[in-house]
């Protein structure tokens, strides 16, 4: 009898455990498979296949063995985690849909009419650090959601 696979949750944590313990940010990881960063994160924690060639490329730099490299390979559960939506981070995103939910709802049916858009496969723009929608910081009493254009402090917002 083969033995179980690994299933992507657990490839993630070995995965960003690798990582971390060597010091590669996903940047890099991102960059080492010409992949845009967010999509890069998701897919390595498990909520996209990646494929074989980006599999390899990826363990190899990690050094992780066949069993993350076939897990993430492999099609999601794209289903929601317990308690993820009371993480802190994540609550601030549930907010920001909850200001800007109903603009981009707006803004979708404008351009494409009466219908449903995919979260799996919308892009999360960057505008090189010219414009923001939200501000990380270490104090919740002066972090911020509002855009702000030309601030080149963006980048070494985040803590």
């Amino acid at each position: 009898m083969p033995p179980p696979s690994l299933d992507k949750s657990e490839s993630g944590r070995l995965l960003n455990d690798a990582r971390t313990a060597q010091g590669v940010t996903w940047a890099e990881l991102a960059a080492a498979i010409n992949r845009p960063l967010v999509w890069t994160v998701a897919a390595l924690l498990g909520k996209h296949p990646v494929s074989a060639e980006d599999a390899t490329t990826i363990c190899a730099k990690l050094g992780l063995g066949p069993e993350v490299q076939a897990a993430l390979q492999r099609q999601p559960y794209r289903i929601p985690e317990p308690g993820l939506s009371s993480d802190p981070t994540i609550y601030r995103l549930h907010e920001a849909v909850d200001v800007y939910g109903g603009a981009l709802k707006e803004l979708i049916h404008e351009e494409f009419g009466d219908g449903i858009m995919s979260a799996i496969n919308s892009r999360c723009p960057s505008n090189g650090g010219r414009t923001r929608a939200a501000t990380a910081s270490s104090s919740p009493s002066t972090a911020s959601s509002c855009p702000i254009s030309g601030d080149s402090r963006v980048a070494g917002s985040l803590r």
